[in-house]
Formats: structure tokens, C-alpha cells, sequence
């Protein structure tokens, strides 16, 4: 049994609300390099390039890359042989957002009540999914994101004869119908199986994934591939001033589910994609 001290996940989630504000992603900004070189629309390469250059303002004086910060989600993989001690795990994350943002000095964007929108003026609570494994560590992800994009998402409950083609018609529509609003170039997200909300949790988590990452199963990176180049087919380009580069990567994640379904969702990010994880 390995002890981990709710001190270092306050201290942990604090730093991680910051960094995933403030620094662009790796993987994201090799995209955003590839697929500027690549765009066809003057506009849309300006764009592209100002996007990069916001990203390095942001990284080089600490400030937020995007004026909302977001809503921070929390993906905790906690060992089995792993004990909290000194308090409780869901209640450390909390002070760590809320430090974080405040310490930070990121817009705080979370109401107590979804009719009476009071915010409660340190961005907690956090949307937290905890996730059992084996083993003695503890692998944090933070996931600040931003409503722009999360307003855009949408889910569907398909039928089974819909299949594959069902699938890749409502993403695309979902995309379309999306047009500048989520601040395009975005990453799209895609859940297929499950229930409800296991579809809506394995979207959110496929875009934790690193954009040159595929599917482990050949006719879903076909997929993921065959959708990217589709939905950069749609003109939207970016910030919805026209070009090729709606989206600079597709992530699709899959679950079994009930022989009389086939739920789908789309969750789409920005093309900040804000995540950063640690392992404790």
C-alpha cells in the first residue's frame, strides 16, 4: 500500500489548472505548424499564425491562452494499492482548482446553480471521473474546457441498421451545423457504444488522446481519418473565415454496448485542446 498525501494532489491540480491555461499542448501545436504549412487560404494561414504567436505570448508572460478558462475537468486513474491520507481525494481536487484559479488569476466561469446562475466565484466545483486500475500510482488529467466549444456538442441515439454511415453523417452534421462558433481549427471527439453517458465520458476522454495517435482497431482509424478529411472538406476553415483546416484531428473511442443501440457523441474542443497529466 503506497500512501499519497492530499497536500501534493492540492499542490499537483493547482499547477496543472495553470499550465494546461497557459502552455499549448505539444501536439497541438505541431498540428497547428503542419496544417498552417499546408492551408490554402491566405486568411486562414494568418489565422493559423496568430494562433501560434497567442500561444507563445501566453506561454512566455504566464497568461491565459483564451479569456475563458474554462470549467475544470478532472480524469483521476487511481491505483488499487494507492491510500489518500490527511483528507479527502474529491475534496483536495477542489482546493486545487480553486487555488489554482485563483492564484492564477483565471477567469472564474462556474455557477452553483444551473436556473439561478450564481457563480461561485473560485471555479469549483470541478467535473471529476474516477477511473480504479492496478497498481500504486496515481495518473491525474486536467482538462480545463471552455463552453465555446462544449455548447457546440452534440449526442445521438442511433439505430443499429444506421451503422458506420449513420455514424459519420451526424458527425459531420454536427461539425457543420458547429461553423465558427467553437473557434475552429477544433479537435473533435467522438463516442460510439455504451449508454448515454458513457458515450458523452469516452468523447470528452478521446480528446485527452495525442493527435497522432489512432485507434488501436484498423476500420475505426479509418474512420477517425476518413472524418478529418471530410469535415476540412466543409470550408468552414479557421475561425470560420473559410479554408481547409476546420479541424486539425479526429479522435473516435468505442464501447460494447446493447444490441438495440448504438449511442453517439460529439464533443469538440477548440484548437487550444487544453490538457495536461501527471503521475504521482
Amino acid at each position: 500500500m503506497r500512501k499519497i498525501s492530499v497536500n501534493l494532489i492540492i499542490e499537483q491540480i493547482k499547477e496543472m489548472c495553470q499550465e494546461a491555461n497557459f502552455d499549448l499542448c505539444k501536439d497541438i501545436k505541431e498540428a497547428l505548424v503542419t496544417f498552417k504549412e499546408k492551408e490554402e487560404s491566405p486568411v486562414g494561414q494568418a489565422i493559423l499564425g496568430d494562433i501560434l504567436e497567442n500561444a507563445k505570448i501566453a506561454k512566455n508572460d504566464r497568461v491565459p491562452m483564451c479569456q475563458d478558462t474554462g470549467m475544470a475537468v478532472v480524469f483521476v486513474e487511481i491505483g488499487q494499492e494507492v491510500y489518500i491520507e490527511d483528507g479527502i481525494l474529491e475534496d483536495a481536487i477542489n482546493e486545487g482548482i480553486r487555488l489554482g484559479y485563483s492564484e492564477g488569476y483565471l477567469r472564474k466561469s462556474v455557477v452553483k446553480d444551473p436556473l439561478d446562475r450564481v457563480n461561485t466565484k473560485d471555479n469549483t466545483p470541478g467535473i471529476i471521473h474516477y477511473e480504479i486500475v492496478a497498481g500504486d500510482q496515481l495518473k491525474l488529467t486536467v482538462a480545463p474546457k471552455g463552453f465555446g466549444s462544449e455548447n457546440m456538442s452534440r449526442m445521438k441515439m442511433l439505430k443499429p441498421s444506421d451503422g458506420i454511415d449513420g455514424v459519420r453523417d451526424f458527425v459531420i452534421e454536427t461539425v457543420s451545423l458547429a461553423g465558427p462558433n467553437p473557434c475552429p481549427p477544433i479537435v473533435v471527439g467522438v463516442g460510439i457504444g455504451g449508454t448515454i453517458e458513457k458515450a458523452a465520458l469516452i468523447a470528452k476522454k478521446s480528446l485527452m488522446r495525442d493527435l497522432g495517435s489512432s485507434h488501436e482497431s484498423k476500420h475505426i482509424a479509418d474512420l477517425e481519418v476518413e472524418l478529418l478529411e471530410s469535415i476540412n472538406k466543409l470550408g468552414i476553415g479557421p475561425q470560420g473565415l473559410g479554408g481547409i483546416t476546420t479541424a486539425i484531428g479526429v479522435n473516435v473511442e468505442t464501447y460494447p454496448t446493447h444490441i438495440a443501440g448504438l449511442p453517439v457523441v460529439v464533443n469538440i474542443n477548440c484548437h487550444a485542446a487544453r490538457h495536461v497529466t501527471r503521475s504521482l
